[in-house]
């Protein structure tokens, strides 16, 4: 008997499942820094350009080519490939989305743990009175200590598990929509505080974002801002299309696609207006990566008033940002599982966790009993994220884009997202041209070596 394939109840449902996948580690961290780095404001416009022209248009396409197959990335790609008359092969699109969330969820759940983890470490006052040094030195105690990543790669893959386990609209939309919430107030409370204790810094901060330096604008600065557009919406995993293909007729995906990609650009702009006054009013600086998150904010939480709750706080919203993309990378692989075997929601979603948990031991183990273990120069975790973001997520992308801008019936395709004869020409011309280039122009960049 076929299984009958799930849809979202809501529009807003799904809205807030597609910006909680997009709303992840890297907005919190990697954007407000490479805004900051790159000529603020102007680097703020130049990356809203690639979200609108660039991000937008393949989410949209992603979306569309789910709700037509509906069903797993793999297969909708198949079935969408056969009735318009093309090769079953473009299925390769679909394989390569939904494995590259697998190999990618392996090692975003240690990352997870590590928040999660921080969210104890701050409430027991371990940030109190601490130096550079004292920072630095319980991150990597920490690292080094098998069995608290192992315990917290753990709990984080089973908090995971367990919301996609009750399904798209129990677990998906209704876990979004209690989250996304609670994580834009947690992050406007963490503005609000920084506002009103870091004094001239917040003014410092907001100079740092948004003062325009538009001679940082070069070519690797606007590399930069494509790529991290691209990834920042989760594209080319295969979530997208995944969640597409519970959509119903009715919803618009443009006008969505428009609102997803707006929350996306505000939470991370403002979670550079809540991390970096705390950085610049304690005199730290502002580019450290990870460590600016697992190093660097400690020694502020440790030494001001509150500090201790506001670090709480921090790490909740961290785990919050993290969880949300957690399920939505979890979800394609269930999703295939469960339409292709006999195996219920819950057995698929067992299945699937364990074997992305087992791979994560593998991946927290890079950086402890296992660090010397090397393959092209990187260790597990390391070779990992490079073979996901640098090649199989642009592959998906440049695939689902190329199908969709020159595969399909672009007349249905008109009628689908409602689009007059001047704007279907520009949709025409992004995908047929101008995303195509982009997409090879990330990776490009993405294998060159970085300074």
């Amino acid at each position: 008997m076929k299984k009958s394939h799930s849809q979202w109840s809501s529009r807003m449902g799904f809205m807030l499942a597609a910006a909680g996948s997009a709303v992840g580690l890297g907005n919190i961290w990697k954007f407000p820094y490479m805004a900051g780095e790159m000529g603020g404001s102007a680097f703020v416009l130049t990356y809203l350009i690639c979200m609108f022209v660039i991000g937008l248009p393949i989410l949209v396409a992603e979306w569309l080519i789910g709700r037509r197959g509906q069903k797993n990335p793999i297969h909708t790609m198949e079935d969408v490939a056969k009735a318009e008359g093309r090769s079953k092969n473009w299925r390769w699109v679909g394989i390569i989305g939904v494995l590259g969330s697998f190999l990618i969820l392996s090692f975003y759940s240690v990352i997870g743990g590590w928040a999660t983890d921080y969210i104890v470490i701050a409430a027991k006052g371990s940030f109190v009175g601490m130096n550079g040094n004292g920072t630095s030195q319980l991150f990597e105690n920490f690292l080094g200590s098998v069995s608290h990543l192992f315990i917290w790669h753990t709990v984080f893959m089973f908090a995971t598990a367990f919301i996609v386990a009750l399904g798209v609209g129990a677990g998906l939309e209704r876990s979004c929509k209690i989250m996304m919430p609670g994580l834009g107030l947690l992050l406007i409370g963490l503005v609000v505080y920084a506002a009103l204790v870091s004094g001239p810094a917040f003014e410092q901060a907001f100079k740092f974002l948004f003062t325009p330096n538009w001679s940082a604008i070069t070519g690797k600065a606007v590399l930069a801002a494509l790529g991290h557009a691209f990834f920042s919406l989760s594209l080319g995993m295969g979530i997208m299309m995944a969640y597409g293909s519970y959509l119903g007729k009715d919803v618009n995906l443009i006008s969505t696609a428009r609102t997803v990609v707006i929350l996306d650009v505000i939470v991370a702009i403002l979670s550079g207006m809540a991390i970096f006054p705390l950085v610049f009013a304690n005199g730290l600086q502002p580019g450290e990566g990870a460590g600016l998150i697992f190093v660097t904010l400690p020694i502020a939480f440790g030494n001001m008033a509150g500090g201790t709750i506001l670090g709480v706080l921090f790490f909740i919203f961290l785990t919050f940002a993290a969880l949300t993309s957690s399920i939505s990378l979890l979800e394609p692989t269930v999703e295939l599982l469960e339409e292709k075997t006999r195996l219920s929601r819950v057995s698929a979603t067992v299945v699937s966790s364990v074997v992305i948990w087992a791979l994560g031991i593998a991946c927290l183990l890079s950086f402890n009993e296992w660090k010397q273990v090397t393959l092209f120069g990187k260790n597990i975790f390391d070779l990992l994220d490079y073979l996901t973001s640098k090649l199989m997520l642009p592959l998906t992308g440049l695939g689902t884009i190329v199908f969709a801008g020159w595969m399909m019936n672009q007349q249905l395709i008109r009628e689908e997202l409602h689009l007059g004869p001047a704007l279907f020409a520009l949709w025409k011309f992004l995908c047929r041209i101008v995303i195509p280039i982009a997409v090879v122009a990330i990776m490009i960049y993405g294998f060159m070596p970085q300074k």
